[in-house]
């Protein structure tokens, strides 16, 4: 055999930070992260990408950001600041992807420069894979204004559009250089966003954690009236278990498995059939719903810990069914989801199912006949 063998380890490393107010000249957690990684004899720019609805809602916002590093000159700032349509649009039209690299290019962002983005999870994980495939790699900075992106998707390690009517088809493995959670921005959240991010908090308690769980019922009528210590607790906790799962075991997804992702194989398809009327946190809950029942129906998970899961989903004000959902037969729209699950990542289905709260099962095959009775269950519920 003639052949030359390489093998390397590529260390990964973030931050992330818990604040209010980031953009108060009185807050130095921002530029003490950008002094900190300063090397000397850099010139250092930071270019921001904003959400539009973020835009609207905090309307002194894009002054705050100028007024700050006038106080704090530690980089650059690029002025011209590019706001997007926040939303799913934002990964489904690619002019979007193409302003930024424009940008990039036009303003001379390069690998020791910073693109920042604040806005939910598609602004970010757009935003990420712009910065992702720019000359191999620009430093990014995620500042996530949704309960949402604040406990799951904003701390994570995936960036993504999507493509050919699927979610999330083109994306990246690229870690951001830290990420700022600011409460202020939830402060104007509707009710509907507000409560969309707690089912993954709900997810990954239900696959790791019952004692969270047993917080999140405990705290569930809090949680709805707005409670911001209640509110606080839950994205740090959340975003704790979230982070642990990336340095445990396999942040890049070399496998076939996505444990963190348990009630999502329908979640997505039901975005993707309601073209995104139905939001993420909206979808994964009934998706957690559905394979709560199925894991029951299939013995894994007692009647009694199902109930709770339900009756947690509803007191929170989420929906458990929508008609997209649901499964008549094995060609059933919602159905395809499973396929494309397991495309998304290749080798062999793999699906998180419980056995208890706080404990998931990894499966390899779904009984199709199972997924009707539970759809059917969870509709005449």
């Amino acid at each position: 055999m003639n052949y030359l063998q390489q093998s390397f380890s590529v260390k990964f490393e973030y931050r992330v930070f818990f604040t209010d107010m980031l953009f108060d000249v009185s807050n130095p957690v921002l530029n003490d992260f950008l002094v900190s990684s300063q090397v000397e004899g850099e010139m250092r720019k930071i270019m921001f990408v904003v959400d539009a609805n973020v835009a609207l809602h905090h309307p002194g916002l894009l002054d705050q950001v100028k007024l700050y590093f006038l106080e704090y000159q530690a980089v650059t700032v690029i002025d011209d600041v590019l706001i997007i349509p926040g939303g799913e649009i934002a990964k489904n039209e690619p002019s979007y992807y193409t302003r930024i690299v424009d940008a990039v290019n036009d303003y001379g962002i390069d690998r020791h420069s910073y693109i920042a983005a604040i806005g939910g999870g598609s602004i970010l994980d757009l935003v990420g894979f712009a910065a992702a495939v720019s000359h191999r790699g620009i430093k990014h900075i995620r500042i996530p204004t949704t309960v949402l992106s604040q406990n799951d998707s904003g701390v994570g390690v995936k960036n993504s559009v999507n493509y050919k009517n699927k979610k999330n088809f083109l994306g990246s493995f690229a870690p951001p250089v830290a990420v700022f959670n600011d409460y202020h921005f939830l402060t104007t959240l509707n009710d509907r966003d507000w409560r969309s991010g707690i089912s993954e908090a709900i997810k990954v308690a239900l696959i790791k954690d019952r004692v969270f769980f047993e917080w999140i019922e405990q705290h569930a009528t809090a949680l709805v009236k707005r409670d911001k210590l209640a509110m606080q607790y839950l994205i740090r906790r959340c975003a704790e278990m979230h982070m642990n799962h990336i340095s445990s075991g396999d942040p890049f997804e070399s496998g076939s498995s996505r444990p963190l992702d348990f009630g999502h194989w329908s979640a997505h398809k039901l975005e993707q059939l309601t073209n995104f009327e139905v939001t993420h946190g909206e979808a994964v809950a009934m998706g957690i719903a559905l394979d709560s029942l199925y894991s029951c129906l299939s013995g894994r998970l007692a009647e009694a810990d199902y109930e709770r899961i339900v009756i947690l989903l509803q007191t929170l004000g989420f929906a458990i069914f929508h008609p997209m959902m649901q499964v008549e037969a094995a060609n059933s729209p919602i159905v395809t989801g499973l396929q494309e699950f397991q495309e998304h990542l290749g080798g062999q289905l793999t699906i998180m199912l419980l056995k208890d709260l706080g404990v998931g099962e990894e499966v390899h095959e779904i009984d199709k006949n199972l997924l009707i009775q539970a759809a059917n269950k969870l509709r005449n519920r």
